[in-house]
C-alpha cells in the first residue's frame, strides 16, 4: 500500500529535480555570458529570484510533510535534507547571479584571459550535474567524486590568486574580474559537494565534516 506521505516524498523529490537542473541551467548561462563578453545580469536576476521563489515552495512542502504525518528516521532525514539542497540550489542562483554583476560593473573584459575561469567552470557546472544525479540515485561514491573536484577548484583558484601576486605587471581589472569569478566558483563547488553528502546522511544518519560557507 502507498503511503499518503511516500506522495507527499515523491512530490518534494521532483521538485528538487526541477529546481536543481534550473539552477545548473543558470550558473551555465551566467559562465558562459562571461566568458563570451556578455551582459545578461538581467536574466541571470530573474532566473536567480526564480530559485529563490523555489525554495520557498520546497520549504513549504518539507513543514506540511513534517506538521501532517511527523516522519521518522530515513524520511525526517530526507526532508531535512530536501531544505539543505533547496538552499544549495537558491545558492548557485545567487553566484550566477554575482558573476554577472561582475561583468556588468567592470564592463568589457574581452582583453582579459578565461581560461582559468573556463577550465573551473566546466569543473563547475559538471559538478552541479553531479550533485543532482547523486541526489536522484542516492549515490555516495559520487559525493567521493565530487570533493575530488572540489579539491580541483580549490587549487584553480589559489593558483590564479597567486600567480595574481607574483605577476605585478599583470592588468588590475582583469585580475580583480578573474579572482572574484574564481571565488563563486569555488563556493558553488563547495555547495554542489555538500548537496552529495548530503546523500549520506539520508543514508545513514552520520554527516559528513564541513566547512561553514555561505
Amino acid at each position: 500500500m502507498v503511503r499518503l506521505l511516500d506522495i507527499g516524498l515523491e512530490r518534494l523529490k521532483n521538485m528538487l529535480i526541477d529546481m536543481g537542473r534550473f539552477s545548473e541551467q543558470t550558473v551555465s548561462t551566467a559562465i558562459d555570458a562571461y566568458t563570451q563578453n556578455k551582459d545578461l545580469v538581467n536574466e541571470v536576476y530573474t532566473a536567480s529570484e526564480r530559485l529563490r521563489m523555489l525554495e520557498e515552495e520546497v520549504s513549504e512542502l518539507a513543514i506540511e510533510l513534517l506538521a501532517r504525518y511527523q516522519p521518522v528516521a530515513s524520511d525526517l532525514r530526507f526532508i531535512k535534507s530536501c531544505l539543505e539542497i533547496a538552499y544549495g540550489f537558491t545558492r548557485f542562483g545567487r553566484y550566477a547571479y554575482d558573476i554577472m554583476q561582475v561583468r556588468s560593473i567592470f564592463g568589457d573584459l574581452s582583453h582579459c584571459d578565461t581560461k582559468p575561469i573556463e577550465e573551473a567552470g566546466r569543473h563547475a557546472k559538471e559538478m552541479i550535474r553531479l550533485s543532482i544525479k547523486a541526489f536522484i540515485e542516492r549515490d555516495i561514491n559520487l559525493a567521493r567524486k565530487l570533493r575530488e573536484m572540489d579539491n580541483e577548484i580549490d587549487a584553480l583558484y589559489l593558483n590564479y590568486v597567486k600567480t595574481a601576486a607574483e605577476n605585478k605587471d599583470k592588468d588590475v581589472r582583469c585580475t580583480i574580474a578573474g579572482t572574484l569569478i574564481l571565488r563563486y566558483l569555488e563556493r558553488i563547488a563547495d555547495h554542489a559537494t555538500y548537496i552529495a553528502d548530503s546523500i549520506q546522511y539520508i543514508k545513514s544518519g552520520t554527516k559528513a565534516s564541513r566547512r561553514a560557507i555561505g
